[in-house]
C-alpha cells in the first residue's frame, strides 16, 4: 500500500462502524484569526462527511448549552436526519464521564436525551468507564464529584470510547485548565494511537491537535509551539506510521498542518475508505 500502514480493531460482523471525535477549543484560534464560529462550521463538515460514509460519531463531552459541542452536534444531526433528500440512520453517542453526568440533575439529563431521541443517544458511564444504567441513574442524587473522581472518570470514559471505535479525528484542544490527568485531546490520542487505532491529526486550528504532530515528526514547529505542557513528552516515541491511517507521511504532514477544512477533509475521507477496505479484507 502506498499509504501509511492501516490499524483495524476487530468489530462484531455487521455492527455499526463508529468513528470518534475529539474536538476542544484551541488557544491558537485568535491568532490564526479563526473564531468559535469557524471552529464549529469545520465540525459540522467533517461530521457529515463521516456520516455520509455510512459510519455512526462517538463524542465524549458535557451538555453545555452554551459553545458545547454536544448540544451542537445532536441539533446539527436532528435536523440533518429531517432533510428529505436524506436517507438512512443518522447517529451520534455521547458518552457523558461520570463526574460530568453526576453533577447534572436528573431530569435534565432525561429531557435532553429524549429531545434528541431521533438522531442522537447518550451514553452514561461509571466511574470505571462501565456503562451506567439510566433508570438507576435517574435515581440517584446529584453532587459535585472532586478531583480523583473526575480524574478517574475521564480516563475511563475515554478507555470506552476507543474500545467502541475503529478510527479517531482529533481537532484543535486547550493544554491548560483541563480536568483530568492530561489534557483531553492528548490522553485520547494517546490511547488511541495504544491501542493502534487510526487517527487522524487535523491541526489548523493549532492547540493541543497542533503539538501532538509537531512531537511525533510530522510538522515544523512554529511561533505557537508550547513546550510547558508535561504530558507532551510522551508522543516523542510515536512517528507518522504509528497513526496507522492509510495516508503517507506526506498526507499526514498536509493533514496537520492545512487550514482549508476541504482539503484535509478530502485526506480524512481518503484514509478512512482505506480502514475501511483493509477492515472488508480482514473479515
Amino acid at each position: 500500500m502506498a499509504g501509511g500502514r492501516v490499524h483495524v480493531k476487530s468489530t462484531r460482523p455487521g455492527s455499526v462502524l463508529r468513528v470518534g471525535i475529539s474536538i476542544s477549543e484551541s488557544p491558537d484560534m485568535d491568532a490564526l484569526g479563526m473564531s468559535h464560529g469557524h471552529l464549529r462550521d469545520a465540525v459540522a463538515r467533517y461530521a457529515l462527511n463521516i456520516l455520509s460514509m455510512g459510519m455512526s460519531l462517538i463524542y465524549g463531552g458535557d451538555l453545555r448549552k452554551v459553545n458545547g459541542f454536544t448540544t451542537f452536534l445532536f441539533e446539527m444531526l436532528t435536523r440533518y436526519g429531517n432533510h428529505p433528500h436524506h436517507q438512512g440512520p443518522v447517529s451520534v453517542t455521547s458518552f457523558l464521564a461520570w463526574p460530568v453526568h453526576i453533577g447534572m440533575h436528573a431530569a435534565d439529563l432525561e429531557e435532553f436525551s429524549k429531545e434528541h431521541a431521533d438522531a442522537a443517544s447518550i451514553e452514561l458511564l461509571n466511574r470505571d468507564g462501565s456503562r451506567l444504567d439510566w433508570q438507576k441513574r435517574l435515581e440517584m442524587e446529584s453532587r459535585e464529584p472532586d478531583e480523583n473522581e473526575w480524574a478517574e472518570g475521564l480516563t475511563s470514559m475515554r478507555r470506552t470510547m476507543c474500545d467502541a471505535t475503529i478510527a479517531r479525528v482529533v481537532i484543535g484542544g486547550r493544554v491548560e485548565g483541563y480536568r483530568g490527568r492530561m489534557p483531553g485531546i492528548a490522553e485520547e490520542v494517546r490511547l488511541s494511537l495504544e491501542a493502534g487505532q487510526p487517527v487522524y491529526l487535523i491541526g489548523g486550528f493549532g492547540g493541543c491537535t497542533r503539538d501532538i504532530a509537531e512531537t511525533m515528526g510530522l510538522v515544523e514547529r512554529w511561533s505557537g509551539s508550547r513546550d510547558d505542557w508535561p504530558e507532551r513528552k510522551c508522543f516523542e516515541s510515536f512517528r507518522s506510521e504509528d497513526l496507522g491511517n492509510g495516508l503517507s507521511h506526506a498526507e499526514n504532514d498536509l493533514l496537520a498542518r492545512t487550514p482549508h477544512v476541504e482539503q484535509a477533509i478530502m485526506q480524512v475521507r481518503s484514509g478512512l475508505r482505506k480502514v475501511l477496505k483493509s477492515r472488508m479484507n480482514d473479515a
